[in-house]
């Protein structure tokens, strides 16, 4: 990572309303606000309804793959997955060939949940006063500028 920059002579770059990084993490804030009652109904936090939805992608994934995807740290991952299990929602199980491997597997309640969260999409876009094009631009934006900061470090 380069640590080094240069210092341009702009007051303003410093205003908090001129930051990127808070445009994205406020923004984060009031997504994850609008998605609270939504996953209340299905009594999932959103940590949780964001590892239900890779599993619900491709069931019996490994807790590295999982945290991989997620792009978080697999310790921070197991009381979540614990949480989900207690819940019914998946099942873990090592793996028999290498037990430091731990896999992940949607029981069928964990599966039918999928069915009550595909309106979601719906109300968020609703919520956001976008179109489904100006979101998918938007994504692919935000998609680009994550891969230039994951390349930077």
């Amino acid at each position: 990572m380069n640590t080094t920059c240069d210092t341009p002579d702009n007051a303003d770059d410093l205003l908090l309303d001129n930051q990127v990084c808070f445009a994205l993490h406020s923004t984060s804030l009031m997504m994850t606000k609008v998605y609270k009652p939504l996953l209340q109904a299905l009594n999932l936090t959103y940590p949780q309804y964001l590892a239900m939805m890779v599993l619900w992608e491709k069931d019996g994934m490994t807790v590295g793959e999982i945290s991989t995807r997620l792009l978080t740290d697999p310790g921070s991952l197991t009381p979540l997955l614990k949480r989900l299990e207690v819940e019914g929602l998946l099942s873990r199980t090592r793996s028999k060939t290498d037990e430091r491997v731990v896999i992940v597997e949607l029981t069928p309640q964990g599966r039918a949940l999928r069915d009550k969260a595909r309106g979601l999409p719906q109300c968020i876009l609703g919520a956001s006063g976008q179109t489904l094009e100006q979101l998918k631009k938007l994504q692919m934006d935000l998609q680009e500028l994550r891969s230039h900061l994951q390349d930077s470090l």
